[in-house]
Parts: structure tokens; C-alpha cells; sequence
């Protein structure tokens, strides 16, 4: 349950901190795909904000030592540690606009699939209710990439990560 449960910290974690990542666009979209894109890149801000709310409801179900203020996680050793979920800026800057929404999409839609597994899981009403929460304006963020690529003339990524 203690490998679970860093698990699922890594992973919100790791969500977390690549959120933002999501509006690097180049500017080279059409015009009328500007308020997509904006509400897109809303909808991201919005989402960190849940995450960070969801994850200290998470801590909380944790317990002692993982709510306290002071805690301070250990670091991994070599073979167990987690891959970074970043991506090398000057990689990602030289994708086009079209691999870059396609990466997010996918990156997302496996977000929420694991979030969905997650949830039959989850043992608090309250962590229930906030993690539902959250999928619900995820799903919301797949689809709204999916309108921009839409807007933007792009097809969907095809897979097992197709839309939610």
C-alpha cells in the first residue's frame, strides 16, 4: 500500500508540474483558433489549481508523516527511481504545433484513463469526490485540445489514448 501510495503522489506530481506545459504553441495558428487556445490554456491553469488541492487532500488521507508540514520525502535510489515526465525544452520547442497538441492529447487522455482506474480505488468520500472532480475538468482539457487541433485542421491522435 506504501509503493501505491508513493506511486500515485509521483504521478499527481509529475501532472502537476507538466501542466503548464500545455500552451506552448507556436503563433502560427489561425485566427480562429485564439479562443480555443485560450480556453485551453484557462482550463490548464484551472486544473493546476484542482491538482494542488487534490494532492494536499491526498496527503491528508496519507496520514502522519506524509501531511505534516516538515515532511521532507526520501530520496530514491538508483534503480527505483521514477523517470522524469519532463521534456527537454529545446526538444519540445522544435516539435510543431500539430506533434506538440498530439503529445498533450495523449499525455492526458492516459492521465485520465489512470485517474478513472484510480478512483474505484480511492477509500475517502472526500478524496473520491475531489478526484472525480478533477477528471471531470480533465476530460474537459482532452476535449478542449481536441477542439484546437480540430480548429487548427489537425486529426486526432488514433490509439488506445483516443478520446475519453
Amino acid at each position: 500500500a506504501t509503493g501505491d501510495s508513493w506511486g500515485i503522489f509521483t504521478f499527481l506530481c509529475a501532472a502537476l508540474c507538466n501542466l503548464p506545459a500545455l500552451p506552448a504553441l507556436n503563433c502560427s495558428e489561425e485566427l480562429g483558433a485564439g479562443q480555443s487556445i485560450q480556453q485551453t490554456y484557462d482550463l490548464t491553469r484551472y486544473l493546476e489549481h484542482q491538482l494542488r488541492t487534490l494532492a494536499g487532500t491526498y496527503l491528508n488521507y496519507l496520514g502522519p508523516p506524509f501531511n505534516e508540514p516538515d515532511f521532507n520525502p526520501p530520496r530514491l535510489a538508483r534503480a527505483e527511481r521514477v523517470p522524469s515526465a519532463t521534456v527537454d525544452l529545446d526538444l519540445w520547442r522544435g516539435l510543431t504545433d500539430n506533434a506538440r497538441l498530439a503529445a498533450n492529447y495523449r499525455a492526458y487522455s492516459r492521465l485520465l484513463c489512470y485517474l478513472r482506474v484510480l478512483d474505484g480505488q480511492v477509500g475517502t468520500a472526500e478524496l473520491r469526490h475531489r478526484l472525480g472532480h478533477f477528471c471531470a475538468s480533465l476530460q474537459g482539457l482532452v476535449l478542449s485540445i481536441g477542439g484546437v487541433m480540430s480548429s487548427l485542421g489537425y486529426p486526432l491522435p488514433a490509439g488506445p489514448a483516443g478520446p475519453p
